[in-house]
């Protein structure tokens, strides 16, 4: 066997970081990228003596998805995987396709990873697909959390590619598929401009020809350093919200005044943790947080506010309440 190549190494010990001792689940596509971190998982699996399942996950969305699923599956144990499993699963298209079918597949993955007795799920997403993270979210008006993207190590997910590029990873991807003939699969969901993330990576491409290429690492960058801030906001706010907020019967509420002596960055988080406490689902959009902060900092008698998740706001006697409508109590 030749010598690994620098990309493979760098692949190889991506990996080894990014993980504990222990069972380890691979997701995988059967594309380049997914290939390139089953066999970098394959290399440090057997090197740990640590036990791997990869789990491919049928969409069923495409015309033939189980052969191109059994495919995968086949390159897979080419790759020395040896315990492989194709998860199928229905996507109930709620909140667009895309989301529908990444949360399809992250509940198939997290059951497998349940089954197998395993707590880290690695994924193969790069530099690049961070980059297209950050820049689809600013077009949308993105605070720090959401702009942080992903995180390299967010248990039970993890991404040791994510600080790689997309280049390199295809290039080990065909260093160890090339010689014993397996052809990743190139999904052309990823060339469709239906699908958003498609459209930031046009996007990406064009900055990328008009800046130059730090565009990717500058965006990739960023991000480690929103999620740094991030971190310290979330920490301020869960200090503040358990001194100031009190919850009688999951009623939730807070002084005005003790919220009006917060900086607005907190007091936001602080009004969104709130509400969070109340609905249990669902997110306030930026117009919700803005006409909720005005109880705080404007008041001037506004009657009650309705939010997502059957949550009415309204001041009584000094204090911002926050409470579940009739129609959506248990």
């Amino acid at each position: 066997m030749s010598e690994a190549s620098g990309e493979l190494l760098a692949a190889r010990n991506a990996v080894k970081r990014c993980i504990a001792p222990g069972s380890i689940i691979v997701g995988c596509s059967g594309g380049p990228d997914s290939l390139a971190l089953v066999a970098a998982a394959v290399w440090l699996a057997r090197h740990a003596g640590v036990p791997l399942t990869v789990g491919i996950v049928d969409h069923q969305l495409q015309t033939g998805s189980a052969d191109i699923a059994a495919e995968a599956a086949r390159a897979c144990r080419a790759l020395d995987a040896s315990d492989v499993e194709v998860l199928t699963v229905d996507v109930v298209a709620e909140g667009g396709p895309e989301a529908a079918a990444r949360d399809a597949r992250r509940s198939a993955l997290l059951d497998l990873a349940q089954r197998r007795g395993s707590e880290q799920i690695l994924l193969a997403h790069t530099r690049e697909d961070q980059a297209e993270t950050v820049l689809l979210r600013l077009s949308r008006g993105a605070g720090a959390r959401s702009l942080a993207a992903m995180r390299a190590c967010a248990p039970p997910w993890h991404r040791p590619f994510l600080d790689l590029s997309r280049a390199d990873v295809h290039a080990v991807a065909a260093e160890v598929c090339d010689p014993i003939g397996i052809t990743p699969w190139r999904d052309p969901h990823n060339s469709d401009p239906r699908f958003g993330r498609v459209r930031a990576r046009r996007w990406l491409d064009e900055l990328t020809d008009e800046l130059g290429p730090g565009v990717v690492q500058g965006l990739s960058r960023s991000a480690a350093l929103l999620a740094d801030d991030a971190d310290v906001l979330d920490a301020w706010t869960e200090q503040e919200a358990a001194r100031i907020v009190e919850d009688e019967g999951g009623v939730v509420s807070a002084e005005l005044a003790a919220l009006a002596e917060l900086p607005r960055a907190i007091r936001t988080r602080v009004l969104r943790t709130m509400h969070q406490h109340v609905s249990g689902e669902g997110e306030l959009t930026f117009d919700h947080v803005r006409t909720l902060d005005t109880y705080v900092s404007d008041w001037h008698g506004q009657g009650d506010c309705d939010l997502p998740g059957g949550v009415t706001a309204r001041v009584d006697y000094g204090r911002l309440v926050l409470l579940r409508t009739a129609t959506h109590q248990e």
